[in-house]
């Protein structure tokens, strides 16, 4: 396995649609069902051995949260924040151009 490319918190762009999120957890590699995988147009289909991303993601009228491949991801070049509903729940504020996480109370 390697290491993902992108850190909790990180604003990114999709390459090929038109939306970008910001990163609230990382499976190292794929992580939801054969099916969701599978509905993937197979000449675009991303490859399972590498880290995927879960985003609260956005585009100019919706927010949502997606599941995203390394491969289909790069740095967000808007460089702002982003106005999803649900960042407040993760995140504490917009610095230096990423989210930084709220505290979790440790047991």
């Amino acid at each position: 396995m390697r290491e993902a490319k992108f850190g909790i918190g990180e604003v990114v762009a999709h390459r090929f649609r038109p939306f970008r999120g910001v990163v609230f957890d990382v499976d190292p590699r794929f992580d939801h069902t054969e099916e969701w995988w599978r509905s993937i147009p197979e000449e675009v289909r991303p490859a399972k051995d590498q880290p995927y991303y879960h985003l609260f993601a956005e585009t100019d009228d919706s927010t949502y949260v997606a599941y995203v491949s390394e491969q289909n991801l790069v740095p967000d070049g808007a460089h702002g924040p982003c106005r999803h509903p649900q960042l407040d729940l993760v995140f504490d504020r917009f610095e230096d151009g990423a989210y930084v996480p709220k505290d979790r109370v440790r047991n």
